[in-house]
């Protein structure tokens, strides 16, 4: 079975050309297979710095890491090492500046909000599903203990906390999981970013991935924390959900070309 679903990603892959933005996501995101999955891989350092770690993924540094690269020019088929580290910065910071633990863009909703409003993305969703839910966040300052950061920093969890009231309350368009086919719709296209939403309270997203269809079935590749590394699902995305009992749906993010 191993083999076979290989044969199937390269085959799959070899039919991808980078003539727009989500084949560029897709083929930027099949170099990172096998990467090993690792959490916290961001919380090395006692005072804020941007790590950069390609070695090892969650889920969420795995989708900025592929964004990243398929913002970036190509010059002579490569990109440049400092055009990719400006963009980590950009995609994970408030206003691209690093400015401490809460600058750091945590809950994945600021975190697209600020994708669009720089231009590096484009919420798909919105157009397609008229369905939606208010956020509603309260997790990482209710959890401190589950932050090094947070733990050891009471300031840290108020700034935090009056991030979290800001962000809630925002109503957001999204496809609910019993709407979600196995073979996806015609406007979920390759390459086009995943954000699974929750039901757990005071979280708004709990898992990001990149869509890819094989052999006519929306999967999802992404950083897994069940198999340890990065992979293209065997079930579809519609059954992935549907085996979560904490997902409620979908949103889908698209990047600007």
């Amino acid at each position: 079975m191993a083999m076979l679903w290989a044969a199937i990603l390269c085959s799959a892959a070899a039919t991808l050309r980078a003539q727009d933005a989500g084949d560029r996501m897709i083929s930027n995101g099949l170099q990172f297979l096998n990467v090993p999955y690792v959490a916290h891989t961001l919380e090395v350092n006692n005072d804020e710095e941007l790590v950069i770690n390609s070695d090892e993924v969650d889920c969420t540094t795995f989708v900025e890491y592929t964004l990243a690269m398929s913002l970036c020019p190509v010059v002579d088929g490569e990109i440049s090492e400092i055009d990719f580290i400006d963009k980590v910065q950009a995609l994970r910071y408030r206003n691209g500046k690093v400015d401490g633990y809460t600058s750091r863009l945590h809950y994945t909703t600021e975190w697209i909000n600020h994708a669009i409003a720089r231009g590096y993305l484009t919420d798909i969703t919105a157009l397609h599903s008229a369905d939606t839910q208010t956020v509603s966040l309260s997790y990482m300052s209710s959890h401190p203990d589950l932050y090094k950061q947070l733990r050891t920093s009471p300031a840290n969890v108020t700034k935090m906390k009056s991030i979290e009231q800001t962000l809630s309350g925002q109503v957001v368009h999204y496809l609910p999981k019993e709407k979600l086919p196995d073979n996806g719709f015609v406007w979920i296209k390759n390459g086009d970013m995943i954000a699974i939403t929750t039901r757990i309270p005071g979280l708004d997203i709990s898992h990001l991935g990149i869509a890819f269809y094989v052999r006519g079935t929306l999967c999802l590749l992404h950083a897994s924390s069940a198999e340890k590394k990065v992979v293209v699902s065997k079930l579809s995305l519609s059954r992935m959900l549907k085996n979560n009992k904490n997902s409620t749906g979908i949103r889908v993010l698209r990047i600007k070309d």
